[in-house]
C-alpha cells in the first residue's frame, strides 16, 4: 500500500534561494562599486599632490636661480625723493597718568 506524499512547492523554494542570491549579489555589486569610486578618488587626490609637488619644486627652483635685484636697481617708493636715504617711521610712547590732578 502507498500513503500519498505531500507535495512539497519546489518552486517557492526555488524563487526564495534566487532571490537571496540576486538581493546577495547586489549587495556584493554595491559594495564593489563604493570602494571603486573610494579608490578612485584616492587615486585623484594622489595625482594632484604630485603635480602640485612638482609645480612647487619648479617655481622655487626658478626663484632660487634667477638674479637678485639690487637695491639701486629698484625704484623708489612713490612719495618718497629718490636721493635721501630710507626712513624708518618711529614710534613715540608717552605715557600719561591717569590720576594726574589739574593744579
Amino acid at each position: 500500500m502507498t500513503t500519498p506524499t505531500p507535495l512539497v512547492n519546489n518552486t517557492q523554494l526555488s524563487v526564495n534561494v534566487t532571490t537571496k542570491s540576486q538581493e546577495q549579489s547586489l549587495y556584493q555589486s554595491s559594495g564593489a562599486i563604493v570602494a571603486a569610486i573610494v579608490v578612485g578618488v584616492i587615486i585623484i587626490f594622489t595625482v594632484v599632490l604630485l603635480i602640485l609637488k612638482t609645480y612647487n619644486r619648479r617655481m622655487r627652483v626658478k626663484r632660487e636661480l634667477e638674479p637678485k635685484p639690487t637695491k639701486a636697481a629698484m625704484p623708489p617708493a612713490l612719495g618718497q625723493p629718490s636721493h635721501s636715504l630710507p626712513q624708518h617711521p618711529t614710534v613715540t610712547f608717552i605715557p600719561v597718568d591717569i590720576h594726574m590732578q589739574n593744579r
